[in-house]
């Protein structure tokens, strides 16, 4: 009978709250060996597109044709895939752009573009079911993605889209629930890892909408998110890390990026793989490193690269980033509010105590004297990267306490950023060309808002309105030209496209349609 039971509780909790089983395996796991053989033969361009592929019968099935025939003479392991999955067909293949239209009409139209309804689960299917509808940045990225979708949120409260932000918002919280985190998108090849923690800033936009009881809503989901982020800082000594927390020498505690896999990202398979043969180092460090990139959302950058310019020496997980950091302090005081809304007013004053402490161990480790700007933690070395990224932004965006001190820092990091980030399109992700789609020449819309919001809240809203000017007066420009709205864009040469990274040019496009669309509105800029 205790066995029965126990079974009975295993199916109870395979099944996700909506009555959809809980998918965990990912394509490496399922397809064994026809994975790693499409993968490392390029079958596709695209590392991406075999791992989104629907199978067209069970994979058991196609797992005991693929033993049977692969060593026969002849046999094409192209056309076996083309015969046995549904290639995940291209982006807006139907959806033709009207030039004629203003970028802001263009971008309300695309909403719907990007829709997609509640998911259901088909066998050896990658994809992660969601019960309500959401917004896909749209390209090669065919479901939703965390940190995205904040920045499309941004426009989608812009086009009165309140209900549709509402449903994103219960899709990560079912997310939260089921899977006790927020992948990075929703694949289970994801899973390992997470994304730049914007779900209370999500709450926070909503609640703008909709009230503040919105907060005690998704109390519980931000509760379990923060115990995701923090797991195992109660049991760490001095100068231990242990998944994404550190305890510093002094004994503080910060977080840092993190994934739980061991292995190459199977979206990039194969690129992993050649990467850690160059690198001459321990395959295991440099998965972690690349994969903890991946979570950061900043994949791949000279921020995170020994040398500054070579993805070979990538040491992410040694990085303290304020970033992460700040964002963890709205997570904190998000927290604090709704436990004061709910009159549990110890836990409230826990949490507020936790965040004021966390934006003064951010001041204490990321604040740097020499170069006037707030930079990444090396915990390992116990010294701070010279590195000016956009990222050193975020505390200026969520901080509260010592608001005159922020405006002191602001006044210097404006000129800072005059200096070494300022171009013609707006910000560049870094100072460095190192040929990564996240260095320079790349401008990206999440970036330019973090830093137009951060100058903004710090009191340096001519600069704020400088650089918002200069981006969408880009953004309208390409459109314009090409009748796309980009991933990325090249900042410094607007008459040259963005490039780098591991796969083409992506339209579409989720994030740079909210920041354009909030852009333009706030600053009252022309839509052209």
């Amino acid at each position: 009978m205790k066995r029965l039971a126990g079974f009975l509780l295993l199916v109870a909790t395979s099944l996700l709250s909506f009555g959809q089983p809980l998918v965990t395996t990912p394509p490496d796991k399922i397809y064994g060996k026809l994975f790693v053989d499409v993968q490392m033969n390029r079958v596709f361009p695209d590392g991406k597109t075999f791992v989104d592929c629907i199978p067209k019968r069970k994979p058991a099935e196609i797992l005991a044709d693929y033993d049977a025939q692969k060593e026969t003479a002849g046999f094409d392991l192209k056309k076996f895939v083309a015969d046995n999955f549904e290639i995940p067909a291209g982006p807006t293949d139907n959806y033709k752009t009207n030039t004629t239209e203003d970028v802001v009409t263009h971008i309300k139209n695309l909403w719907s573009v990007l829709k997609r309804t509640p998911d259901k689960v088909v066998e050896g299917s990658s994809l992660l079911p969601l019960p309500y509808p959401y917004i896909v940045p749209g390209g090669r990225f065919r479901e939703v993605y965390y940190w995205d979708s904040y920045f499309t949120m941004l426009g989608l409260k812009e086009s009165g889209e309140i209900e549709m932000i509402d449903n994103m918002v219960k899709d990560f919280a079912y997310l939260i629930d089921n899977y006790g985190h927020i992948p990075n998108g929703t694949r289970t090849y994801y899973l390992g890892r997470s994304q730049p923690p914007f779900f209370s800033v999500m709450v926070e936009l909503l609640a703008e909408a909709k009230g503040d009881s919105v907060f005690q809503t998704f109390l519980p989901a931000m509760e379990k998110e923060y115990a995701f982020w923090m797991d195992g800082a109660d049991k760490l000594k001095p100068g231990q890390a242990y998944r994404r927390v550190v305890r510093l020498k002094g004994g503080d505690i910060l977080n840092r990026y993190w994934d739980d896999a061991t292995v190459p990202r199977q979206e990039s398979w194969r690129e992993d793989i050649l990467t850690a043969q160059r690198s001459g180092r321990d395959k295991g460090e440099m998965y972690k490193h690349l994969r903890a990139a991946a979570e950061s959302g900043i994949d791949f950058s000279s921020r995170w690269f020994a040398d500054s310019r070579n993805l070979v020496t990538i040491r992410t997980t040694d990085f303290v980033p304020p970033d992460l950091n700040a964002l963890l302090y709205h997570l904190e005081w998000a927290i604090a509010k709704a436990r004061l809304m709910n009159k549990d007013d110890s836990t409230a004053a826990n949490f507020r105590r936790k965040a004021i402490h966390r934006g003064e161990l951010i001041d204490k480790y990321c604040w740097n004297k020499t170069v006037n700007f707030y930079t990444d933690y090396d915990f390992k070395r116990a010294k701070q990267s010279t590195h000016i990224t956009p990222g050193g932004m975020y505390p200026f965006c969520f901080i509260n306490e010592r608001s005159d001190y922020m405006s002191f820092l602001g006044q210097k990091v404006a000129a800072v950023i005059r200096e070494k980030l300022l171009q013609p399109g707006g910000v560049a992700t870094t100072a460095f060309n190192t040929g990564e789609q996240w260095d320079s020449p790349n401008g990206w819309a999440p970036l330019e808002w973090m830093t137009i919001w951060g100058l903004d809240r710090c009191g340096q809203k001519d600069l704020a309105a400088d650089i918002a000017g200069r981006w969408v007066k880009l953004v309208e420009k390409v459109y314009k030209e090409t009748g796309k709205l980009n991933e990325k864009y090249n900042v410094v040469d607007i008459n040259k496209e963005a490039g780098g990274g591991e796969y083409p040019g992506q339209d579409g496009f989720g994030w740079t349609n909210g920041v354009t669309l909030k852009l333009i509105e706030k600053y009252h800029l022309p839509k052209e």
